[in-house]
């Protein structure tokens, strides 16, 4: 009586997809990420993935079009500063984060961030907003620890279910609250004439967001920040 063989399966060696909750290095996180090619969103925060809920028009995409318009304003008036929008960020081995917004000194002008070979930042850009859905948001916990830790100088959160702007400096080693008076603008002292006006950013008044940055970008301030840009791009 013939016996058939019958094969047994070899193991697969396919990469496991990313699931929320994931514990990995972050050279794990991005194999897996790379595998998963139509996937848009994860971030390794302290170890963790996180991997975003699709996103509403009203409580994300508007808010984060309009904020990275008021930023990319300012680029174009401050030449030395670049920035960018939902790039992968290699900050240590547990922290890979996908911030919604950036903005940074370019490194040809003595930024803080670098390009690494394969176009990738690595190192904390000196101003990085997220949009956020309120305060239980983890943009305003575990992520704020990352990106203090890391050295990132200015944190703007907009938590849009609360109708709120937050802006936090790092100071020390700890991030402390941004204050202003009713009616004045917030004023980056990392990036001298990004003005922000939070309320009337807050109420979809992109005119009085670009009036106020505008007055910003018209102080001797600004220009002198612009002049000490081209003086350390030439010192580099």
């Amino acid at each position: 009586m013939s016996t058939i063989a019958v094969p047994i399966p070899a193991r697969s060696h396919d990469t496991p997809p990313l699931q929320n909750g994931d514990r990995l290095t972050r050279p794990e996180f991005e194999r897996r990420f790379r595998a998963m090619g139509q996937l848009k969103k994860a971030e390794l925060i302290e170890g963790t993935v996180y991997m975003a809920p699709p996103v509403s028009h009203e409580y994300h995409g508007l808010p984060h079009a309009n904020l990275g318009f008021w930023l990319t304003m300012y680029r174009a008036s401050t030449p030395g500063v670049s920035g960018g929008d939902n790039s992968t960020l290699r900050l240590d081995v547990d922290n890979e984060p996908q911030p919604d917004l950036y903005l940074m000194i370019a490194p040809a002008h003595g930024g803080q961030a670098r390009i690494s070979a394969d176009g990738f930042l690595e190192g904390a850009p000196e101003l990085i907003a997220e949009i956020a859905a309120s305060t239980a948001s983890y943009d305003l916990h575990a992520k704020l620890q990352v990106y203090r830790r890391s050295g990132v100088k200015e944190y703007i959160v907009w938590r849009t279910y609360d109708r709120q702007i937050d802006y936090f400096l790092l100071n020390e080693g700890r991030y402390e609250s941004l204050t202003t008076h009713e009616g004045h603008p917030y004023r980056s002292p990392t990036f001298p004439g990004l003005w922000l006006d939070a309320d009337a950013m807050l109420a979809g008044n992109l005119a009085g967001v670009i009036h106020t940055l505008q007055q910003g970008m018209d102080t001797p301030e600004h220009a002198a920040f612009v002049q000490s840009l081209v003086s350390a791009a030439h010192k580099q």
